[in-house]
C-alpha cells in the first residue's frame, strides 16, 4: 500500500473514531469498518482478483479506499451512498486519495441500484447499509453477484439480531455457502458456487 494512503486511512481512522464518539445521532456517524475488516477485504479481493467490486454504504469513503486499493489500476469500486453529506466527503476523501479513477461514486437508493445491476455484473459485493434491508435484496444479490463469487456482509455478529432472517435465507438457498469471520464487527462470507 502507498504509504500517502496509508496516512489517509489512519486520519479517517482518527476522524471516525473521535466524529462517532461526539454524537448519538446514527446519521452524522461514520460507522466505519475496522481497520482490521479492511485488511480482511483487501485479503480477499487480491485472493480472488477481483476486479468489479460493488459496496453498498460508503459512508466517508474509508472502506471504499480499502477496496479500490485492492482492486488494482484495471478494477472499478462502484460505492453507493443515499446521505449527501457523506457523499460529498466520500468524494473529497477520493480525490485526495489518487484511487477516483478506480471508482464510481453513486447517490441512489441502495435498493434501486441493486435492482437495476445486470446479471453477473459484480464479482465481490460488500454490505454495510441497512441490515434489515438485505433480505428484501437476497434474489438480486445472487443474481448480481457472478458465480465463484463472494458476497460479504458487515456487522455480522455485532449486529447478529438484524442479520437472522437474512442469514436464514442464505442458509436455505441452494447453491451458496457461508462462514462468519470474527474479524471487526464479525463479518458474514458468502460463495456464490460456480
Amino acid at each position: 500500500m502507498d504509504p500517502a494512503l496509508r496516512e489517509l486511512l489512519g486520519e479517517l481512522e482518527e476522524f471516525a473514531s473521535t466524529n462517532d464518539a461526539s454524537t448519538d445521532d446514527r446519521d452524522r456517524k461514520m460507522l466505519n469498518i475496522t481497520h482490521d475488516t479492511g485488511v480482511f477485504l483487501a485479503l480477499l479481493i487480491k485472493a480472488t482478483g477481483s476486479r468489479n467490486v460493488l459496496e453498498i454504504g460508503t459512508s466517508n469513503g474509508y472502506s471504499t479506499l480499502w477496496l479500490a486499493d485492492a482492486v488494482g489500476v484495471d478494477g472499478l469500486v462502484t460505492t453507493v451512498e443515499k446521505a449527501p453529506g457523506k457523499v460529498a466527503m466520500a468524494e473529497r476523501n477520493f480525490a485526495r486519495s489518487g484511487l477516483g479513477s478506480r471508482i464510481r461514486q453513486v447517490q441512489q437508493d441502495a435498493g434501486d441500484v441493486i435492482r437495476s445491476a445486470g446479471a453477473g455484473s459484480h464479482d465481490f459485493v460488500f454490505l454495510d447499509s441497512d441490515r434489515e434491508q438485505y433480505v428484501d435484496w437476497w434474489d438480486d444479490l445472487r443474481r448480481l453477484t457472478a458465480p465463484g463469487r463472494l458476497i460479504v456482509v458487515d456487522n455480522a455478529t455485532s449486529h447478529a439480531h438484524q442479520l437472522v432472517d437474512f442469514t436464514k435465507a442464505v442458509e436455505a438457498t441452494e447453491g451458496y455457502v457461508s462462514s462468519l469471520s470474527p474479524i471487526g464487527n464479525g463479518e458474514l462470507v458468502i460463495l456464490k458456487e460456480g
